[in-house]
């Protein structure tokens, strides 16, 4: 165990809490939780005391299962009204071979120059550097230069939607070492070298809103935000029998499937109604309702990405924790048909609603590379505590499995 890195996503319906190891260049699962969250609407915070509460049962569970205090996150903020702007910049190289600090130093002053006063900085991911007038390339590090230019997009969102996450994580006496976004997490999870050369898209399917990112190889350059998701499908089913919302959520999760090309008609799942009036729903039925609002969905996404781009997009990702509903990926082929349902690789957490959490990780551990750093959110004695051995372990949950997700996979 070399290093433990923490990320927490706070979303209209649940706080994921994802605590991971990089070792020999490979991510393990440490722990991982959702917890039901309240207080949140439209991804939004609207009542700081309740997610609070929800906030310190994440920690405490993950706590539970580690042992130990974690104390240090990257936190996820609000995408909405989120802006991409390229910046660029110029240094000169005070050595002989270009460093890290040199790379940074290249565009801080675009960072300054951009930023406008209601705004937030997020983060920068790097685009591309310029060596002395001439040689392009991603990483200059090592290399002989005098001048360096350099191009980044810089990525802001208005200032309440950072302070509004910061100050309740602070008030748990909770540091904050990295923000993230959506858009940065989730493109992170799921990219491959195919994603660095042309246009992409990610369209996470949340509780409450659906977000649609756009990336121009691997770098997002837009956001939009739709006012609907997988509680509207809770909404519908609780309308279409006449039953309370908890358990028409039963129904989406466990009975009903995303499309009726599998759906059993002779299926049937029992409930009573708000009238206390034993009901019997079938399959078919409850899919076809599911059905009809993903499909609503996928089509306002779909528009979406027309209105973002008339460029070809060579590859469209699908997550979120709708996406998890059996045979979603059936409601994909008829509407986008060009496009895939995301796959969690990480081992331990194979659940789409863990994409952003898992990829801001992802994102801060690459962004630690390109600067040459190392970094690890627990002390030296948590980090002994940690390894030590202790009863009732559970292997699957508590070491994880290895995985080469990036650095070399």
């Amino acid at each position: 165990m070399e290093h433990v890195y923490a990320s927490i996503d706070i979303g209209s319906d649940s706080i994921k809490l994802v605590v991971c190891d990089l070792y020999q260049n490979h991510l393990n699962l440490l722990a991982a939780t959702s917890i039901p969250s309240k207080g949140i609407k439209k991804g939004l915070i609207v009542n700081p005391e309740l997610v609070k509460k929800s906030i310190l049962l994440a920690f405490k569970d993950v706590e539970a299962m580690l042992g130990i205090s974690i104390k240090k996150v990257i936190a996820n903020v609000p995408n909405h009204m989120a802006e991409y702007k390229i910046i660029k910049g110029e240094c000169d190289v005070p050595g002989d071979l270009i460093t890290s600090r040199d790379m940074i130093n290249s565009y801080k002053a675009g960072i300054r120059s951009n930023l406008m006063p209601n705004e937030e900085f997020v983060t920068v991911v790097p685009i591309d550097f310029k060596i002395n007038g001439k040689t392009v390339m991603k990483d200059p590090k090592g290399f002989p230069g005098k001048k360096l230019m350099g191009r980044a997009m810089m990525v802001t969102t208005p200032k309440k939607n950072v302070y509004s996450v910061a100050s309740i994580l602070e008030s748990l006496g909770i540091e904050i070492v990295d923000i993230s976004v959506g858009s940065i997490g989730d493109i992170n999870c799921f990219k491959n070298d195919n994603f660095d050369k042309g246009i992409s898209a990610v369209i996470n399917i949340g509780a409450d809103i659906t977000t649609v990112s756009l990336y121009n190889k691997s770098i997002p350059v837009s956001t939009k935000i739709i006012g609907a998701g997988g509680r509207d499908i809770d909404k519908d089913l609780a309308y279409m029998y006449k039953i309370d919302i908890e358990e028409a959520r039963k129904i989406k999760e466990n009975f009903a499937l995303a499309h009726t090309r599998n759906a059993d008609k002779f299926d049937v799942y029992e409930t009573m109604n708000e009238d206390n009036v034993k009901i019997k729903i079938n399959q078919s039925a409850a899919s076809e309702v599911v059905m009809s609002r993903i499909n609503e969905i996928l089509t306002l996404a779909k528009n979406e990405l027309n209105d973002l781009t008339n460029k070809p997009i060579q590859y469209i990702i699908i997550t979120g924790g709708s996406s998890n509903i059996l045979d979603f990926e059936y409601c994909i082929h008829d509407i986008l048909p060009t496009a895939n349902k995301g796959s969690v690789k990480l081992i331990g957490v194979r659940n789409n609603k863990y994409s952003t959490a898992i990829g801001n990780i992802i994102y801060f551990l690459n962004t630690l590379k390109l600067k040459g750093m190392n970094y690890s959110m627990l002390s030296e004695d948590d980090m002994e505590e940690l390894s030590s051995p202790r009863e009732n372990t559970n292997d699957d949950t508590m070491l994880g499995k290895v995985f080469g997700y990036f650095f070399g996979e």
